[in-house]
């Protein structure tokens, strides 16, 4: 029997329970109030599929008793109930403060309301899949709303066991249990009140955040070892092996089924499982094979014998064993006999690619739901840290990452949505989303499409490069030639580079319930413009994304996108341009370029070794420090399966002297566990030179200006190495007598038009502008691209670093 929680009890506090004939209701919090009906008052403290705590400190609240119903109040909620089979007339919630719609003030029950976003409606959750999607879907409700208010329906979730099995709730199907969150636009609030109640998004493993490389394709042993040395030897990180289904037998006998379900490695392919694994990790790869557990397990399958024994079955009969999710005896059965073996070969995590349908023996249960609940809890043996990699399902997903998004339309539609179909999960704590990034199937060879793909995928929670069996279409930088097949190539080190800031995002979200990659309305939730453009999205502590999902325009070969920026500055990280926020903003890239922009005032750590291996700390970080103020964070630790967190602080400050100069200051302290002392370099775009840098009191001599690498996607600016340096004691970094860059980059404006297929006296017209210090609406009675003129409108609208 596979162990998987600690407890079956999930009481809420003392004091905290209202209940009437039929009906029970507990105010959690101020906000936060579930509401049961049952006419046999068969009630729920277990823990279920989605509700594993209700736990919270006892909230003040009144209770009034009318002749009508019920009447309770907290300090921001009033609760109507007229004590009966809940229904719209006679269950109604008001939002007391923090109504931010003064028409829909009041839930009622089963009530819908108005979805016309941006203006108002519910801001949506996740779903199941983007199988065969080409575009858009509807996205299902979620718990945050414009109007403040949602509702987590946890009325048909299953029970929980004592040691985490499920079972079904007693009673007849007449019941309503669900819980209200009224937070007003307090989302982050909401937020970790829901991970609170469904628990936290589990702490992924550190490996995960490097580049995967998957493809549905037969390779042997040695095709996949030399796949794997080409790509190191052209300077491509790599940190997950993918193995699609061809691992295992596929060419069975008609009579037991298809091949799509199989557990027996293919020994034509791969003769020694443990020497090609073994060969894998020791390149720093973790491997995950993909798996359909859809057929159960036949007479064909090495493990066959040992799991008919453990089911009574005689395995001389040759009789197949049922999949049966439901049923706890087999499910210990195929995890110690037929995943257990393949793990101690050395298999890292599962790929469970659903075809189990929607039913199972146990009315009620969905054979996803206990497929991620199963293989996820019982990847931790060993001792590792639990991961799987399968499709969403209802019910606290969240707690079983990662999600895989299903097979993918190679089209810009696809592209489309992704983004904000990324970050509208984080709505439900569901930030763990990867994708088939260029697309799976169908769609024709593109590579602007590709190129813009794989930008978004390295800017996304995990990025996995995936495609079909269709020979023409695989994924491999090289395939699409150059200049591609080099963009390609800087943004997967890119990618790797990123992995100290995305992993310190993963502790956040672990510890503190803010999403990898979310919404901007997740942290201005009261501003217009943050919901006006769903598709861009907040990625880590301090960078924001603004994904390029249409083709370029095809005389200046640049496209442009529409976005809004929060208040502040931004510095895009690439080109060292900043922006002034709070409003709408029109950002134009080459195709070797991506919007990306950086908080002013933050620290962003990154690892200054591209090829390092993913699952370690980096032994050397280089600080991309955006001038201004503000506060950062670096999160390591031991890579155990519980570790403790080392968090190390940066705190920027900038002070602009008489004489123009500035002096940045960054204090770097440290809390929880030691960090290991590393080599440290900054770079500092904005910013020419500078009189002198010091380490507490020690004078650096390596620093002064950098040119832009275009190989590691780093901006000009100033630079400094500061040695070794120990992260644990933590130390103070002063930059004094700062010299701002100009604010216009001139160079970059004569790349432009070079680029362009315009006339050659045009292009000097525009340059006599340029050079002149025009106004930029001298362009607009130029018969120029709309794209060019957006391009060189940003460039005359950047500010500079002070």
């Amino acid at each position: 029997m596979i162990s998987l929680s600690d407890g079956e009890r999930a009481p809420a506090t003392d004091g905290a329970i209202v209940t009437g004939r039929g009906y029970r209701i507990t105010v959690l919090t101020d906000r936060l109030i579930r509401v049961e009906w049952d006419p046999d008052e068969r009630f729920v403290d277990e823990k279920t599929q989605q509700v594993v705590s209700r736990t919270f400190p006892l909230p003040c609240f009144d209770v009034v008793r009318t002749a009508t119903g019920i009447e309770i109040t907290t300090r921001t909620l009033k609760l109507r109930y007229d004590e009966q089979k809940p229904s719209s007339s006679g269950l109604a919630i008001t939002l007391l403060n923090g109504a931010t719609d003064v028409h829909y003030a009041t839930w009622r029950y089963a009530q819908e309301y108005p979805q016309t976003p941006p203006l108002r409606g519910n801001l949506g959750s996740t779903a199941r899949t983007l199988d065969e999607v080409d575009g858009a879907i509807e996205i299902p409700p979620g718990i945050l709303s414009t109007y403040g208010f949602g509702v987590l329906d946890d009325s048909a979730s299953l029970l929980l066991t004592e040691d985490g099995w499920i079972r079904p709730r007693e009673g007849c199907g007449d019941t309503t249990d669900i819980y209200f969150f009224g937070y007003g636009r307090d989302f982050s609030a909401a937020l970790r009140d829901f991970h609170e109640l469904t628990g936290p998004i589990p702490l992924i493993p550190r490996f995960a955040l490097g580049n995967w490389w998957s493809r549905y394709w037969a390779y042997d042993e040695s095709e996949y070892l030399a796949l794997m040395a080409r790509f190191r030897d052209n300077g491509i990180p790599l940190s997950v092996a993918v193995i699609d289904m061809d691992w295992h037998i596929t060419d069975v006998d008609p009579a037991l089924g298809t091949g799509w379900t199989g557990y027996t490695w293919n020994s034509e392919l791969f003769p020694d499982p443990p020497r090609f694994l073994e060969a894998l990790h020791s390149q720093g790869l973790a491997v995950t094979l993909n798996l359909h557990p859809a057929d159960g397990i036949r007479r064909h399958e090495a493990a066959y014998p040992a799991v008919a024994t453990a089911m009574g079955v005689d395995p001389a009969g040759g009789n197949p064993i049922d999949f049966d999710v439901s049923s706890r005896r087999f499910m210990g059965a195929y995890q110690e006999y037929v995943l257990g073996p393949l793990e101690d070969q050395g298999v890292d995590f599962w790929w469970i690619d659903w075809q189990s349908g929607a039913q199972s023996a146990m009315p009620g249960l969905d054979p996803l739901w206990m497929l991620n609940h199963t293989h996820f809890h019982a990847s931790a043996r060993h001792g590792r840290r639990p991961l799987t990699f399968s499709r969403f399902t209802e019910r606290a997903g969240h707690r079983y990452p990662v999600g895989f998004s299903g097979d993918t339309i190679v089209s810009w539609a696809s592209l489309a949505f992704q983004p904000e179909f990324t970050a509208t999960a984080a709505n439900v704590g569901y930030t763990w989303w990867s994708h088939d990034i260029g697309g799976h199937m169908h769609g024709a060879h593109d590579v602007e499409l590709a190129v813009r793909w794989l930008q978004f995928g390295v800017l996304s929670p995990i990025n996995r490069l995936h495609s079909s069996t269709n020979p023409f279409s695989s994924k491999e930088p090289w395939v699409f030639g150059e200049p591609a097949a080099t963009i390609m190539r800087r943004y997967m080190r890119l990618r790797h580079r990123l992995i100290p800031m995305l992993y310190t995002a993963a502790w956040a979200a672990h510890a503190e319930h803010v999403s990898v990659v979310r919404p901007l309305y997740h942290d201005a939730s009261r501003d217009h413009g943050a919901y006006a453009h769903p598709n861009q999205y907040l990625l880590g502590e301090h960078l924001l994304v603004v994904p390029i999902t249409t083709p370029r325009e095809s005389t200046s070969h640049l496209a442009t996108v529409r976005a809004w920026l929060p208040a502040g500055e931004w510095v895009d990280i690439f080109s060292g341009l900043r922006y002034r926020g709070s409003r709408d903003v029109a950002l134009t890239r080459t195709l070797e370029l991506y919007p990306v922009l950086a908080r002013a005032g933050a620290v962003v750590p990154m690892d200054a070794d591209p090829m390092s291996q993913a699952a370690d700390a980096p032994t050397s970080l280089e600080l991309l420090v955006i001038p201004g103020t503000g506060t950062s964070t670096l999160a390591e630790d031991d890579g155990s399966a519980n570790p403790d967190r080392g968090l190390v602080t940066f705190r920027q400050t900038l002070e602009v002297r008489e004489d123009g100069l500035a002096d940045i200051t960054i204090e770097v302290s440290h809390t929880g566990a030691a960090l290991a002392q590393r080599h440290v370099s900054i770079r500092v775009p904005g910013v020419n030179d500078a009189e002198s840098v010091t380490v507490d009191e020690d004078r650096m001599s390596a620093f002064g200006p950098l040119p832009a690498d275009a190989e590691d996607l780093a901006p000009a600016g100033f630079g400094a190495d500061l040695g070794v340096v120990d992260l644990t004691d933590g130390f103070t970094v002063r930059i004094l007598g700062a010299e701002r860059a100009e604010a216009f980059d001139a160079r970059g404006v004569f790349d432009l038009l070079q680029q362009a297929e315009l006339g050659f006296e045009i292009k000097r017209r525009i340059w006599n502008v340029v050079e002149n210090g025009e106004a930029a609406d001298v362009l607009a009675v130029l018969d120029l691209p709309r794209e060019l003129c957006d391009a060189l409108t940003e460039q005359f609208a950047a500010i500079a670093a002070w």
